[in-house]
């Protein structure tokens, strides 16, 4: 089988196909021996290593009895695994962009996480998640396994070796309430929590310093060991991935700028106890 350049699509689609074997129920070494692979081939595949070819990835799927639009929409990825730059994934219901987001998230060394209207999603409360999916019209019976599954991501922060978390908030997310004075003021001191941690450092910009990069937009950077950088930006219907060196140097640029013009760690625990304080009153 030819070797391939992994880029953040490929290791997008072999966290796609990892999450679809593990529903089918089979083992790598089963697959594997069902299409005449090395169970290292397709390791090295799941675990973004090597990308896949269309033929390849088409021969898995009819494995796991994918077909139809999700068939085409892994296809046309596996066509362009080997070019880095922006990928764009629709999300209906469940958005499937987060088995690649996860799966970048396992594999980080360092994640800047740059939030502007809500609590980043790695130091969010269940009741907190809950109020927001529900205040964005996520349907009733999706609530549950959404806020199940964004608590389920936290857990790498816990883990033996946690990667290192970087939290920049800007006021506006820590004074925008959702759902009732009491559930912010257990966020804010959630937030707090967690920054007591050895991993998790957590910096607030305030209004009063004004303009900044990070308004014009949330975003999320993880690095790794021994892969490139990834971008990842959020929107209503979609997110972007994005690693090309030219288009992240930018985003690592504005986290430079903006770890300066927010308060120091201790300032903004400080900072956060005075908000959650009045949440309190």
């Amino acid at each position: 089988m030819r070797k391939r350049l992994t880029t953040v699509r490929a290791r997008g689609l072999g966290a796609e196909l990892r999450e679809l074997r593990s529903k089918s129920g089979l083992s790598t070494r089963a697959v594997a021996e069902r299409l005449g692979w090395s169970t290292s081939t397709l390791n090295r595949i799941e675990n973004g290593k090597r990308a896949a070819t269309s033929e390849e990835v088409a021969a898995l799927l009819v494995v796991y009895g994918v077909t139809g639009a999700e068939r085409d929409r892994l296809l046309n990825l596996a066509k362009d695994t080997d070019q880095p730059g922006w990928w764009e994934i629709p999300s209906p219901g469940l958005p499937p962009q987060l088995t690649a987001l996860i799966g970048f998230e396992s594999q980080a060394t360092r994640i800047v996480s740059v939030d502007m209207l809500l609590v980043p999603g790695l130091l969010q409360t269940p009741e907190y998640t809950r109020a927001l999916m529900t205040s964005g019209g996520v349907p009733s019976y999706e609530v549950e396994a959404r806020v199940a599954m964004r608590m389920g991501r936290q857990t790498i922060l816990s883990r033996p070796e946690p990667p290192e978390l970087l939290a920049i908030i800007d006021e506006a997310a820590l004074r925008r309430p959702l759902g009732s004075r009491t559930l912010m003021a257990e966020q804010l001191r959630h937030i707090l929590k967690a920054a007591s941690r050895r991993n998790v450092t957590v910096q607030v910009i305030p209004f009063a310093h004004g303009g900044h990069p990070g308004v014009n937009g949330s975003f999320m950077v993880l690095e790794f060991a021994k892969a490139r950088t990834i971008v990842h930006m959020e929107h209503t219907r979609s997110s972007l991935f994005v690693d090309d060196p030219e288009d992240v140097d930018p985003y690592l640029q504005a986290v430079d700028t903006l770890r300066e013009v927010a308060l120091d760690p201790a300032a903004s625990a400080e900072f956060i106890a005075s908000v959650a304080a009045e949440y309190e009153r």
